[in-house]
């Protein structure tokens, strides 16, 4: 199968043949190590004088990093046959059909990244749809209500006399119950027309929670010390948040801390530089449970990890606790993930560590290792049941080694196109599709 040639990928390619790191290049460049990391997963265009930053930065020609606009042409039209059953011999000759029928080839390209586009669409609406506290309360409210009126209007409809009594009972309910059906109806419209304004966000704590790690990148310089007040900085990190999250917040930088005590800023770096992001070789060096060493980890700052890495714990009921998801590996907010991730598996066997590699349904290009261990969250008690948290590192995998498997996952049911999944829980609202066997 011929190579994929993005920009993005020959950027990283060039980089990693360098031996620099995402922090290094990103600095020569005078941008940030996220959108850098944007730009090599082919989420970002990049052209003109930054292109030519880049490129002198990696001391190579800047048209040895494009090779021409059909590049991403012909990229793409690879990533849309990926999705398919198609064979080797017709998956071979792309060139020579965006050759001979450029204007068909581009209307494919363009259908494809729009059908990417939507996919993305539908899982933000999908997740929301599922979550949204306020949407969820409203529509529960409204059937409520419903189911009131017509309890009421139901009796008043019966053969037979009522006493007046009862008939201005039911009939003042009726009203009253309609009233309310009316204000709610204006409320959940005013609410759904206003769902892209951030001041009409209403957040369910653990996304408030979220969103504090997210606004700091998951790392916190204060928490770094040995002299931190946990009180202060949890106050501080916590403002404009509700209570519920900020109870939360000083229960999940607590733990931060003690990790960041066990395993200093300093010593994690040396680590790094010579494991790279391996979860044994951390919890090796300093002694520590694989789980601490993932989330340990994951707080990292983007200029120590060669990569970014995410991470997902959940509890013995599988609601997610805390996420930090990937570009290319995004995770559901408060739980509802692939019931095949390593994740939920590692529930069913505690203490026993599983590696996978992974795949996500809709992002056949991307692959990623997972690490997986289900760790008591106590010490054990006499006549008391162990309670079990679930950790999952998240790695992205760039060797495309053919010979190890590769287990394809989903990011929700509701949105995954395998149909003959086991582990489906609810019908998919995506075409199925059987992914292309790379």
């Amino acid at each position: 199968m011929p190579r994929d040639t993005l920009t993005g990928s020959r950027i990283r390619e060039r980089r990693v043949m360098a031996g620099l790191k995402q922090s290094e290049l990103a600095k020569r460049a005078d941008i940030s190590p996220s959108y850098l990391n944007l730009i090599e997963h082919n989420r970002r265009r990049i052209g003109g004088k930054l292109l030519v930053d880049i490129a002198h930065a990696l001391g190579v020609e800047p048209g040895s990093l494009t090779e021409g606009a059909e590049t991403t042409l012909l990229a793409t039209l690879r990533e849309a046959a990926s999705g398919i059953d198609m064979s080797e011999a017709e998956f071979v000759r792309v060139e020579e059909f965006a050759g001979r029928f450029p204007g068909w080839a581009a209307l494919l390209a363009d259908n494809q990244r729009k059908v990417e586009t939507l996919q993305r669409s539908v899982e933000a609406l999908t997740d929301r749809l599922t979550h949204d506290p306020h949407l969820a309360a409203s529509l529960h409210e409204m059937l409520s209500t419903v189911t009131a009126i017509r309890s009421a209007a139901s009796i008043l409809a019966e053969p037979g006399d009522i006493e007046p009594e009862w008939q201005r009972r039911f009939n003042r309910n009726i009203y009253e119950d309609s009233a309310r059906l009316a204000d709610t109806s204006r409320s959940l419209a005013q609410y759904l027309e206003e769902a892209d304004s951030e001041a009409s966000e209403t957040n369910a704590p653990q996304d408030e929670l979220d969103g504090v790690f997210q606004k700091f990148g998951f790392h916190f310089p204060a928490l770094e010390t040995s002299d931190v007040d946990v009180d202060a900085v949890a106050t501080e990190l916590g403002q404009g948040v509700s209570q519920a999250a900020r109870w939360l917040l000083r229960r999940a930088i607590t733990r931060y801390r003690a990790d960041a005590e066990r395993m200093p800023l300093g010593e994690s770096a040396d680590t790094v530089a010579v494991s790279g992001n391996d979860p044994f070789a951390f919890a090796a060096r300093f002694g520590c449970d694989l789980a601490s060493a993932m989330r340990r980890l994951a707080h990292l700052p983007e200029d120590i990890l060669p990569e970014p890495v995410g991470l997902a714990i959940c509890d013995g009921s599988g609601v997610t606790t805390f996420r930090k998801p990937l570009p290319e590996f995004p995770l559901p907010r408060l739980g509802a993930g692939c019931a095949l991730w390593p994740l939920y598996r590692a529930l069913a066997r505690p203490m026993m560590v599983h590696v996978e590699v992974m795949e996500q349904s809709a992002r056949a290009a991307a692959r990623h290792r997972g690490y997986a261990i289900s760790q008591p969250t106590g010490p054990a008690r006499s006549g008391e049941d162990v309670l079990f948290e679930s950790h999952m590192l998240i790695v992205p995998e760039p060797k495309r080694d053919v010979s190890e498997q590769t287990r394809h996952v989903g990011l929700t049911c509701r949105i995954c196109p395998h149909p003959t999944c086991e582990a489906r829980r609810e019908p998919s609202i995506m075409v199925a599709s059987a992914p292309r066997k790379l």
